[in-house]
């Protein structure tokens, strides 16, 4: 059986791909985080493995000062010519009803790389995808965004050629559909089946009201008929499935002719309540009518399904404890808005230790010094004994569980204003911080173990200096590292989106640019079992 989400945590937007017989490839969205764009493996479409990140580079990918949900959003995953081809949208800006979306393409001939240099495509819309027909011939598909005013931004689904031995778009782009009435036509994927065309579509929106609808046509180009049955995939009508959000669909066909959708969905903490853990990845088996339309079951998602029949390829379970021995950081790992580079960290300066140079403060959006990985359960932990010695209030190291740049907890280790180490605990809602009456003297020159404890919907810190863990007499309120808690509108203006999910992760500050360092002689996460 398939247990849903095959992709726990923060892993929203797939695309799913089969190449040749037997593998099997999903990519998600990343956003403001490196490397860009998460990629999946499978054999059997049951057991994937994290493979970490397409774009681990500034030459692959500038992430530098995007807002918080921007940079990369919903990939596009495709393979021909004994190629991977990755389109992908950078989002410099969306607020205030402007967006900035450069557009862009590389290739590998293998899922792990080497990837080519991005070229640009367009910036007229984001959700890229490509479709390779049976002629050789290739189609670009995004949605059509339009800042004016008085039109819907969502202006609908737009297709163009795509040469892909010159890498550039040919003829102009024409506008295939604007969706159904549920609005907000977005994340296309074009398939062929028989004499048919598919696209598949997001529609009505992130949130509550999400969906996905399918419309056919025998002409590439249009009109695409929408199936009258109704909406592909959602939860919009029925509060009290387990899998909320359900919709943004791509299809997967396996050899043996069976048809599965990956989608987003979201596992809320209360009935239409907050989402720590994001948004994340799904499957659903899919038949089709003697009519011809492809149909998920009741059109929702169910939490356990038939697995196809294909033999069982587990991998090996990853270990809990990362004791860093590596040269380079594990797939599970992600580092926000700069790569994983010898600029600001090292696996190799102090062997054993992640050393992680202190970066921005915690709303620096150039330079932060943050590595972290998803939360994927609501029960876990996250732990890491850590060394470093602070000089003054402006060098602070530690763990934090973190949303973005407005909403996140942090147990540090800073200095008083004598030069004594201590542990203080910061949260930030919103913008607005809560120092906590938290001040733990530490010895000077020792290290300390931080620990993080999730119980949805409560955060607990402890610390343990030699005598055995110390629970610090505070319980935080965890579900501001939500999607919900993190959307922000001023004056009707939409100012900050929350399309990620909550990280547990090690932080660095050097405010004053001292080129202070804490090194991390382990991390572990663990997960309860659900």
């Amino acid at each position: 059986m398939i247990h849903n989400p095959v992709l726990r945590g923060f892993e929203p937007d797939p695309v799913i791909l089969r190449v040749g017989d037997e593998d099997y490839y999903i990519a998600t969205s990343t956003f403001e985080w490196y490397p860009g764009v998460r990629l999946h493996h499978s054999r059997d479409l049951v057991n994937w493995r994290a493979l970490g990140g397409a774009l681990d580079s500034r030459r692959l990918l500038d992430l530098s000062g995007v807002p918080d949900s921007g940079g990369i959003w919903a990939p596009g995953l495709s393979y021909a010519d004994g190629l991977f081809h990755l389109v992908f949208t950078v989002v410099d800006t969306y607020a205030e009803g402007w967006k900035d979306l450069p557009n862009q393409v590389t290739t590998a001939p293998s899922i792990e790389g080497p990837w080519s240099d991005p070229v640009p495509l367009h910036g007229r819309g984001f959700d890229v995808s490509l479709f390779h027909d049976r002629d050789g011939r290739s189609w670009l598909l995004n949605m059509r965004f339009d800042w004016r005013p008085e039109h819907d931004m969502f202006a609908g689904i737009e297709l163009q050629e795509y040469d892909r031995t010159s890498h550039k778009l040919l003829g102009q782009p024409r506008t295939i559909t604007v969706g159904t009435d549920a609005g907000v036509a977005e994340g296309p994927h074009l398939y062929r089946r028989g004499d048919w065309y598919y696209l598949v579509h997001a529609e009505g929106g992130t949130g509550y009201e999400h969906g996905a609808a399918v419309a056919r046509s025998r002409d590439l180009f249009g009109p695409y008929e929408p199936d009258p049955a109704g909406p592909l995939l959602t939860s919009r009508h029925d509060p009290t499935l387990e899998l909320q959000k359900a919709g943004h669909c791509s299809l997967v066909e396996t050899p043996a002719g069976e048809w599965y959708a990956a989608h987003i969905t979201a596992r809320p903490y209360t009935e239409r309540g907050r989402c720590v853990l994001g948004r994340e990845t799904a499957l659903q088996p899919v038949t089709w009518t003697e009519e011809g339309w492809p149909r998920i079951a009741g059109a929702v998602p169910t939490v356990t399904v038939p697995a196809p029949d294909l033999r069982p390829a587990p991998f090996p379970t990853p270990p809990t404890t990362d004791h860093f021995a590596r040269p380079i950081l594990g797939p599970d790992w992600s580092t926000l808005r700069r790569p994983a580079d010898q600029n600001w960290l090292s696996l190799t300066e102090r062997p054993g230790h992640l050393r992680i140079h202190g970066g921005q403060s915690p709303v620096g959006r150039r330079t932060p010094s943050l590595v972290a990985r998803r939360v994927t359960a609501p029960r876990c932990s996250f732990e890491t004994r850590v060394t470093f010695d602070p000089r003054t209030p402006d060098h602070l190291a530690g763990i934090t569980a973190y949303y973005n740049t407005r909403n996140w907890h942090y147990l540090y280790v800073t200095s008083t204003d004598d030069g004594s180490p201590a542990l203080h605990v910061l949260s930030c809602e919103q913008r607005t911080r809560t120092a906590h009456p938290v001040q733990v003297p530490l010895p000077p020159g020792t290290s300390v173990v931080l620990r993080a404890e999730l119980d949805l919907p409560v955060l607990h810190f402890a610390y343990d200096t030699g005598d055995g863990p110390v629970p610090l007499p505070l319980e935080l309120d965890a579900t501001v590292l939500s999607d919900e808690a993190a959307d922000e509108f001023h004056d009707g203006q939409l100012r900050v989106l929350g399309f990620t999910g909550a990280m547990l992760g090690l932080w660095v500050q050097d405010l004053d640019g001292a080129g202070v360092h804490a090194d991390f002689g382990y991390a572990t996460y663990q997960a309860v079992a659900e």
